[in-house]
């Protein structure tokens, strides 16, 4: 079975992101990107320098809530839960967002409980790097692979609630070599 290793090329946030989106260049050294939107400011990394396949990736998706904002946790609620959404590739499978714990926001105008961030916190996407026969071929096509998506989120203060947001994400990984057989 051969073995395949990639390592972290670069990690870019699409340039032409939602317009109110400013994408910033990250230092050199971090390999993480920032985007900041009028609600929260994103900054996104890959975890790991290295991967075998099969083997996971770790996208970290580190978000500040500007002030007075919140934005929905998973809970019991109708709200738009803040969520990573990947665009599929079928050399890759995705786990389940892992969303660290919430606070309650007590909205006192309609005395109702809600599980929001309102403070800084991490969501973590984990991606499997597949080990197929047709993941092999696809990942051996091209000197570099690309997982592409968005953060989606619906923000509010302590007065309004704004209009759902996505921001592009693109983390660019270099193939390094493709082990014997």
């Amino acid at each position: 079975m051969a073995n395949l290793r990639l390592s972290v090329l670069s990690l870019l946030v699409v340039g032409a992101l939602h317009a109110e989106v400013a994408a910033q260049s990250p230092p050199a050294t971090t390999g993480a990107t920032r985007a900041d939107t009028m609600h929260l400011t994103l900054r996104t990394f890959i975890d790991e320098a290295r991967v075998a396949a099969p083997n996971q990736v770790s996208l970290a998706f580190d978000i500040t809530p500007k002030k007075l904002m919140h934005v929905y946790a998973p809970g019991k609620h109708d709200y738009q839960v803040i969520a990573v959404k990947l665009d599929a590739q079928p050399w890759f499978r995705v786990s389940p967002t892992t969303y660290p714990p919430s606070e309650i926001y007590h909205f006192k105008e309609l005395d109702e409980k809600v599980e929001t961030y309102g403070k800084p916190f991490t969501l973590v996407q984990q991606v499997i790097i597949l080990a197929t026969p047709e993941a092999k071929t696809l990942l051996a096509a091209s000197p570099t692979v690309t997982i592409s998506g968005r953060l989606e989120y619906q923000a509010c203060d302590d007065r309004v609630c704004y209009a759902p947001t996505k921001v592009p994400v693109r983390f660019t990984l270099n193939v390094t070599d493709l082990a014997q057989n």
